[in-house]
């Protein structure tokens, strides 16, 4: 498996790829090595995953270096992306006992119930390329709080980091058995989906989360899919500052090249601001500087994937053809690598493709309307339900739009953002199930009721 540099198409080094029978070697391993892991006390699984915290600081360079390398990121947000990483892992590791713990439900004379938060036993994670610390930690680091064992497959296009999340894992003091990572890229994932893993968790695109759902269905053990987005933003009419929110909201739409999953998708605009904060949106954008993703202020980098730059391509296109305008962008780089212009679209209707259908890349309709009715109905047209935000003076207005729109996360005047403490969950072609918060500690666990009479005791 070639490991290419999307910032300039060479090939940065091969890797062998995993087999079936490699794969079922580590599963053998991992499925007799989550006995002891579990084994291993909550304190001391904590202490831990806080050493990777402080691994990944001190190595912060070389990770900062390879992940940009192999997904074509600036450095700068390969940076931010290990500082948002810990941040994580610290906030779970530090709430693991509390929710991991056993649950006293009733405590009288003579009787005692308590909920236990068994492990799922061995849990396979098949993760994404797009942030491969965040979405990972998402996982791995809950279901190794909480007693699991983790076979972790890294996309083909962020290999070498998660070779090198293993190797601090293991210098963490994770045992090799109780974490092992499956290199390769489709074929090797379609394996994973006959094995007897315990749980699944996938971080993805819809088309894939669907297929893999449908595979695992008949195992009858957890499935949980964490996938794409249409995310809308709504800006009223009431905003103080129209030009400090548009370059907010096209940071939203446009940082880490648009490939986020909880980017800004696209922002509908009240027509009493909208001249306002269009110009103010693209004079923002035009004023980024793209480039090389190591050269020192860039903002837009190499796309990850080649194979967007034909979406993207196809979007404008439908757009143009039905009448919407380009008011920047709108093609790709000429130059080696996956480079394609920051594009901002007007005139834009909700039946063309870069208001359906998932952009994951730099490029943003922004639509004219004359309501908070209208924009409600314009946020929901859509098969996703993964975030939605609204930018206002009035909360109250803002907690009632949002209470309208079916998504997993709502935003007030702010977007793109993930706390570890709130869950992350999506709805329709968004997936199902959640990570992070306590939820997603306690995603890893099967919980089996105690029901204890006579002289118990905790």
């Amino acid at each position: 498996m070639k490991i290419i540099n999307p910032a300039t198409a060479e090939t940065i080094t091969d890797i062998a790829s995993d087999s079936k029978e490699t794969l079922n070697e580590k599963f053998a391993q991992l499925k007799a090595g989550q006995v002891k892991w579990n084994q291993v006390s909550i304190d001391e699984r904590v202490q831990t995953l806080l050493r990777f915290h402080d691994l990944l600081d001190t190595h912060k360079d070389d990770l900062a270096k390879t992940l940009t390398s192999e997904v074509g990121k600036p450095l700068q947000q390969s940076y931010n992306e290990l500082n948002g990483a810990r941040n994580r892992i610290k906030w779970l590791s530090e709430n693991a006992k509390a929710y991991l713990s056993n649950d006293w439900m009733v405590e009288q004379d003579g009787m005692g119930e308590k909920i236990v938060y068994e492990p799922l036993g061995v849990v396979c994670n098949i993760s994404a390329w797009n942030y491969p610390y965040l979405v990972g930690v998402n996982v791995f680091v809950p279901a190794l709080l909480a007693g699991n064992a983790v076979m972790y497959k890294p996309s083909e296009f962020s290999t070498l980091t998660g070779l090198k999340i293993q190797e601090l894992l293991y210098a963490a003091g994770v045992p090799k058995d109780a974490f092992a990572l499956a290199a390769g890229a489709r074929e090797v994932g379609e394996a994973l989906l006959h094995m007897d893993f315990d749980g699944y968790f996938f971080t993805g695109s819809y088309a894939t989360g669907n297929y893999i759902y449908q595979q695992v269905a008949k195992k009858m053990v957890p499935c949980q899919l964490e996938l794409g987005g249409k995310d809308p933003l709504y800006i009223t009419d009431d905003i103080a500052d129209v030009k400090n929110t548009a370059i907010g909201t096209a940071d939203g739409a446009f940082y880490n090249n648009g490939q986020s999953c909880c980017s800004v998708e696209r922002i509908y605009v009240h027509e009493k601001v909208f001249d306002e904060y269009v110009a103010a949106f693209v004079e923002e954008v035009k004023s980024w500087k793209t480039g090389a993703p190591m050269e020192e202020g860039v903002y837009i980098a190499a796309l990850t994937r080649e194979a967007q730059i034909h979406v993207l391509e196809n979007q404008v296109k439908d757009a143009v053809a039905k009448g919407a305008k380009v008011l920047c962008g709108g093609k790709r780089i000429d130059r080696a690598g996956n480079y394609f212009e920051p594009t901002v679209l007007v005139d834009v209707t909700n039946d063309m493709l870069v208001m359906q259908e998932e952009s994951f890349g730099p490029i943003i309709g922004i639509m004219k309307v004359s309501s908070d009715e209208q924009a409600v109905t314009l946020m929901n047209d859509t098969a996703y339900g993964l975030t939605a935000g609204v930018y206002t003076a009035s909360q109250a207005r803002a907690e009632s739009i949002l209470s309208k729109v079916n998504s997993g996360t709502s935003y007030w005047n702010c977007c793109d953002r993930v706390s570890p403490a709130l869950p992350w969950s999506g709805r329709n072609h968004s997936g199902f199930g959640a990570t992070l918060s306590h939820a997603g500690l306690r995603a890893f666990t099967k919980p089996k009721a105690y029901h204890l009479r006579g002289n118990w005791s905790k």
